[in-house]
């Protein structure tokens, strides 16, 4: 096989690879009471907390990142503008593994809003976060019905996709 057969078929892949990503995955969602979402609390940057259990009854997207992250600092501000499109759907950033200090600036240089800090990273053992940026949807009733790992240039769509499947 020649070199640029190769060349062929693996951006062949890359393109099947992308297309998958974004308009696939995003829409598969795990079924109603599969994976009962963890009952984890964060600090809020601006001094309060979050429960995830409290949070029943709404769609909630954890969208946990860190400021190292580039493909983060892509994909942040598009979720941040889709929930200020979406005040219903409660979107929340949370920064893994850093200082209140670091996630501070951070979130001012993004200006995003609602952030939550995991200083320890317990999350990922909890949401088995392989990398980042990863966002989690729990449905109204408190399941995990998905998790996007990844940059995905178009978490918009999928965001709404969710939005429309999942919640009430």
């Amino acid at each position: 096989m020649t070199t640029a057969r190769l060349l062929d078929i693996a951006a062949v892949a890359v393109i099947a690879f992308a297309v998958w990503k974004i308009f696939f995955a995003p829409r598969a969602f795990l079924p109603a009471g599969a994976q009962p979402a963890p009952h984890a609390t964060y600090q809020l940057l601006d001094g309060g907390s979050l429960r995830t259990a409290d949070l029943r009854g709404h769609l909630l997207f954890l969208d946990f990142y860190a400021t190292w992250c580039v493909p983060c600092r892509v994909e942040l501000p598009l979720v941040e503008a889709w929930s200020k499109r979406h005040p219903d759907a409660v979107v929340v950033p949370i920064d893994v593994g850093e200082s209140h200090s670091v996630a501070a600036g951070f979130a001012r240089k993004y200006a995003l809003t609602h952030v939550a800090l995991d200083p320890t990273a317990r999350a990922r053992a909890l949401f088995s976060l392989q990398g980042f940026p990863t966002i989690v949807v729990i449905d109204p009733a408190g399941d995990v019905r998905a998790k996007w790992e990844g940059l995905n240039p178009a978490i918009a769509i999928a965001m709404t996709s969710a939005q429309k499947a999942l919640g009430r």
